[in-house]
């Protein structure tokens, strides 16, 4: 009889899963054709606008989650938001085990810019969105640099993903160094958000629909800032200074290593 239930358990698991994506998908499409039309037509100032738009990504975003821990797709917890609320001028980094990082993050944040990828910019669901939220494309590293020291010099935050893309399980993690490049070409602190799940759930390898036998839970721990004066020294090279940070980052997002 229990283990009936546990597979029951399990099977329901993948159905509200692929429920809690089909309204995700649904959401963004409402978002882009309904919601950010108003927006553009109604808020003519294209800040105002943006910011307007990252309050709305932030109110769908805690929907979504809370959607998926009613239903029991997932637990999570997070731990320390009241320091991401209240963060201005600071990059956030972290981890990246999970397809649903960044959502669990920005559903924290009325206001985040955050750097997109190129192939989110081709996914339709996706695309209006991000466009209208006046995200980053994380292409041209020169034009990259100084949109991200624009809006930092205008409190904003700004969320950043150092791996690059989700982690690949058994393989080591090795981040790139865009987030260390900004943080010392703005001079902005870091703000360090550890995430892990249990068991797996949404990796790089998985569909969605490969659930695990138990309910996955995520936590997400918000840490200290690091501050950015600490690293850098005025008699050695910006680039040297960035390797330094980049080792240090990567020493406080996998201390398992």
């Amino acid at each position: 009889m229990k283990g009936f239930a546990a597979k029951l358990n399990k099977q329901w698991r993948v159905f509200a899963t692929g429920m809690c994506f089909a309204l995700f998908g649904i959401g963004g499409l409402a978002l882009t054709f309904i919601i950010i039309l108003i927006l553009t037509f109604s808020i003519k100032n294209k800040e105002s606008r943006e910011l307007r738009v990252q309050k709305t990504i932030q109110t769908s975003f805690f929907l979504f989650c809370e959607t998926m821990r009613i239903t029991g797709a997932i637990g999570y917890k997070i731990i320390g938001a009241e320091k991401l609320k209240a963060d201005r001028n600071c990059i956030i980094v972290a981890n990246h085990p999970s397809l649903i990082d960044y959502v669990l993050i920005t559903s924290q944040l009325k206001q985040s810019d955050c750097l997109v990828k190129g192939a989110i910019w081709k996914n339709p669901f996706m695309r209006g969105v991000v466009t209208s939220a006046g995200y980053i494309p994380n292409k041209d590293p020169e034009r990259l640099l100084t949109t991200c020291e624009e809006r930092l010099k205008k409190g904003h935050v700004l969320l950043i993903f150092p791996e690059g893309t989700r982690t690949t399980e058994g393989v080591p993690s090795k981040l790139q160094r865009g987030a260390a490049q900004v943080a010392v070409k703005t001079k902005s602190d870091l703000r360090v958000v550890h995430i892990t799940v249990d068991p797996i759930f949404l990796t790089k390898q998985s569909k969605w629909y490969q659930v695990p036998d138990k309910k996955p839970f995520f936590l997400i721990d918000v840490k200290d800032k690091i501050v950015i004066n600490e690293f850098i020294n005025s008699d050695e090279s910006p680039s040297l200074t960035v390797r330094k940070l980049n080792k240090h980052l990567d020493s406080v997002l996998f201390p398992q290593k």
